[in-house]
């Protein structure tokens, strides 16, 4: 299956609600790690970029594994990506998107050692939606207990975004 421009402007216009991500790695052993890391450029492609230490177990599981999967929570929406991650050593990219807040891990900058970039190339997903966002998923829930019904659902889409 091919990736369509609706799959592509449905995932930029999700991923634009998300600040942080938790990205799951394979360590060695095989067992799962989640790493909270902080989204600092999503391409339009599905592509999107963090900055990490040179040492985080993140840097090492992916250097193994390039398989990850990725999952944000926002106010009644979440999105679960499954995709390739890989470790790019690129000075004039990690100026590009240096902030103030990376500082906090990185004090002398963009050229501090032991930092670099991880990109992840988005290749699937599926998200959930719920109308109306905390509030109205409070009140779907008080009243399917009330009147023993399942709540009805709100937004669910998967997408494939290989080519």
């Amino acid at each position: 299956m091919s990736t369509t421009a609706s799959e592509l402007d449905t995932l930029n216009d999700l991923l634009k609600k998300f600040r942080f991500a938790m990205v799951t790695t394979r360590a060695e052993d095989g067992a799962l790690h989640a790493h909270p890391l902080t989204v600092q450029e999503n391409e339009s492609d599905g592509d999107l970029w963090f900055i990490v230490g040179t040492h985080a177990s993140a840097v090492e599981h992916v250097r193994r594994d390039p398989k990850v999967g990725l999952s944000f929570s926002t106010d009644g929406t979440w999105l679960s990506l499954a995709g390739e991650a890989e470790v790019i050593d690129d000075l004039a990219k990690l100026k590009e998107l240096w902030s103030t807040s990376v500082e906090a891990w990185f004090p002398d900058g963009p050229e501090s050692p032991g930092v670099t970039l991880l990109k992840v190339s988005a290749l699937s997903g599926e998200y959930w939606g719920s109308a109306g966002g905390r509030l109205a998923t409070a009140i779907a829930l008080v009243t399917s207990k009330v009147t023993g019904e399942r709540p009805q659902g709100g937004e669910n889409e998967k997408f494939d975004l290989t080519d």
